[in-house]
């Protein structure tokens, strides 16, 4: 498989505390890619540096063999990278259509309505497509930021905690999407707490402790890492 995605050495410092530290990883074309760790591991943090929002003290990042240190956000979600954000960043007084269609015009697609309706149809939200944003449960919130990430065409989609929210039906439809996206030919880097939906969809895991990455593997190598079993799953089961 070829990366799509290259983290290099990778460090961030927030004055005196190193939220991350030599971060070294990949994401594979065509893949779900999960990242997990302990609350303050850092995952977010290295999601903001992907995505240009924040600058690393050092390393670099590379998109297609394509250092992008430095390229502003909009740039980078051009070139392919699509993001969902922990906290929901909704257009709460818009409908659910609107919030979609706002972002595919954003992303300058050809026939921005058609995306939207497709997005919205692939999310399971057509039903809600005149729904004002800020009136959606959680769960159904939570889709529609997925939907949105997904009108601007991405080629490497990030989801911050995408099945927070969700009940145990919509957490299964969610794997499912995500394979969906798979098999589009869509990269997709995962950080989720919902250990069994992360092991159910991802060909590879990343585990971050502390702003390390401490182990790297296949959901059944990540299962049986005594560092991993210490640092976090030891928790959460």
């Amino acid at each position: 498989m070829t990366a799509l995605l290259e983290v290099r050495s990778v460090a961030v410092r927030f004055g005196g505390v190193m939220a991350l530290s030599g971060v070294d990883l990949d994401v594979q074309k065509d893949s779900i890619t999960g990242l997990i760790g302990p609350n303050g591991a850092g995952k977010t943090t290295l999601f903001n540096v992907i995505c240009g929002i924040r600058q690393p003290t050092t390393g670099v990042v590379l998109l297609d063999n394509e250092e992008i240190n430095g390229v502003p956000t909009q740039k980078r979600s051009a070139m392919g990278i699509g993001r969902t954000f922990q906290r929901l960043e909704l257009f709460t007084t818009l409908s659910v259509f609107d919030n979609v269609l706002v972002a595919a015009e954003l992303a300058r697609v050809s026939n921005p309505h058609a995306v939207a309706r497709e997005q919205i149809e692939l999310l399971g939200l057509t039903d809600r497509a005149d729904t004002i944003a800020g009136e959606l449960p959680t769960g159904s919130a939570r889709l529609l930021e997925v939907a949105r990430a997904l009108a601007g065409r991405p080629r490497l989609l990030l989801l911050d905690e995408p099945a927070s929210g969700l009940d145990d039906v919509e957490t299964q439809q969610l794997g499912v999407l995500l394979q969906q996206l798979k098999s589009l030919g869509i990269a997709v880097m995962l950080v989720e707490h919902d250990m069994s939906l992360i092991m159910k969809v991802c060909d590879q895991i990343h585990v971050l402790d502390l702003g390390n990455v401490i182990a790297s593997g296949t959901p059944e190598q990540i299962q049986h890492n005594p560092s991993v079993i210490d640092a976090y799953l030891g928790a959460v089961r």
